[in-house]
């Protein structure tokens, strides 16, 4: 009965790293499946290249993003192939993508590599990983696919200060240097560089974004860089300062 978003109006350039922050209930999440076209828009239209995005093939857009969602699911393949989402896996992209995701060390204890199974439901030499392990499983996974538009939606909740670093250096180092992927078509306007939206509730972990989305009921109501957000008033500064205050002594 009521629109989780409505007015909002927005461009995004290729290249760009944007935070999404807001609270619960903001409609964050709603814009990033309503971008990769989960849902569609009842009204108004979302663009890409100035082609309403609903004239594109489905199967074809859908290449352009590699997603981490808040709920998310890891298969019980060997781990090579859960990361790939195939059995042909490229076995040095594997590695690196997992490495980018913070499970180097994870990786090198385990006996069978790649080849390791997740889970004992169909082996039971299978190594029950943890809630952790496995989020980074799904961010090697969105690493893996190697596509231009990358989200992430939450993707270190389940992990500590330390593993959230290593995962925000990682996915840092792959949104400069990621090549292009996705398939044709839509794909191939896009540039080599990645273009990345994430969204967090932990303000700090947003600050190597140059641009910051503020939502509140449905709307855009900051967009500036942190430095900007902070020298001024506004929501920004308001959910800042309350997470702020659990860190001063």
């Amino acid at each position: 009965e009521e629109y989780v978003i409505r007015n909002l109006n927005l461009k995004l350039l290729i290249g760009d790293r944007i935070a999404i922050v807001g609270k619960n209930g903001s409609g964050k999440t709603t814009f990033i499946k309503l971008l990769c076209r989960l849902y569609d828009v009842t009204e108004g239209c979302i663009r890409l290249n100035g082609v309403d995005i609903r004239k594109y093939d489905y199967q074809e857009y859908c290449r352009l993003f590699s997603v981490v969602f808040q709920d998310f699911r890891i298969f019980a393949f060997p781990l090579g192939e859960a990361v790939a989402c195939s059995e042909n896996v490229d076995e040095d992209s594997a590695r690196d993508a997992l490495r980018a995701a913070g499970l180097s060390e994870a990786l090198e204890r385990l006996p069978q590599g790649l080849h390791t199974w997740v889970g004992k439901e169909y082996a039971d030499e299978g190594i029950a990983f943890s809630g952790g392990e496995k989020q980074k499983m799904a961010i090697a996974r969105a690493v893996y696919k190697n596509a231009p538009f990358v989200i992430m939606d939450e993707p270190t909740a389940a992990l500590d200060p330390v593993s959230e670093y290593e995962v925000y250096a990682g996915f840092d180092r792959m949104i400069e240097g990621g090549k292009n992927g996705g398939g044709n078509g839509a794909s191939q306007k896009t540039a080599s560089r990645k273009s990345a939206l994430y969204i967090s509730h932990r303000l700090a972990s947003c600050r190597f974004c140059q641009d910051i989305l503020v939502f509140d009921g449905g709307r855009v109501v900051q967009r500036e860089s942190h430095e900007q957000l902070i020298g001024e008033e506004g929501l920004y500064r308001e959910l800042w300062n309350a997470q702020a205050q659990y860190y001063k002594r």
